[in-house]
């Protein structure tokens, strides 16, 4: 079941779901928005050069209130907001349809696992034609979240937990690179 706006408040009350920061004009009727962080990573590799998922990835990380996104560009970013989900609740990530409709693709997996607490690390892709200036602090996108019919047996404990910042993908860590 989705959760609505009366009971999203009802949990930031009793801590069961946890925002920081988070200002009540973010909290919509069956979601939160969430807001555009000062942190950036860009995949440092040749132009053209394969990308290897069981060797570790280098990124180069930027930290500023503004980034210009070019056509066709590809970065991380993060949430201002930490986020905490407790072992019953999952939320979906999407894309605000306003920025949407500028060519700019927000995703970061579509999924937040029951459990999960960290910053929210999304893939930005502009393709616009044109750059986009990003802003720290806009509202990028919304979190809708979802009760599960009882606490997973298992909550997220991956090697994203407690992240801060744009983080990068650690995929040659899963138990298949090894």
């Amino acid at each position: 079941m989705i959760l609505s706006d009366k009971t999203i408040r009802a949990l930031l009350a009793s801590g069961q779901l946890g925002i920081e920061p988070i200002e009540d004009i973010q909290i919509q009727p069956a979601s939160v928005d969430i807001r555009l962080g000062n942190s950036f990573s860009v995949i440092e590799t040749e132009l053209g050069a394969p990308i290897h998922m069981d060797s570790t990835i280098s990124y180069r990380k930027i930290t500023s209130d503004n980034y210009l996104l070019l056509p066709g560009q590809f970065v991380l970013a993060t949430t201002m907001e930490y986020i905490k989900l407790s072992d019953n609740m999952t939320a979906f990530v999407e894309g605000r349809s306003s920025i949407g409709r500028l060519g700019l693709f927000i995703q970061n997996a579509g999924w937040v696992d029951p459990g999960f607490e960290g910053e929210i690390t999304l893939e930005l892709f502009n393709a616009s034609s044109c750059a986009i200036q990003l802003q720290a602090g806009r509202r990028v996108g919304q979190l809708v979240f979802a009760q599960l019919d009882r606490d997973a047996e298992n909550p997220y404990k991956g090697k994203y937990q407690g992240q801060r910042g744009a983080t990068g993908s650690q995929i040659n860590n899963d138990d298949e690179a090894k």
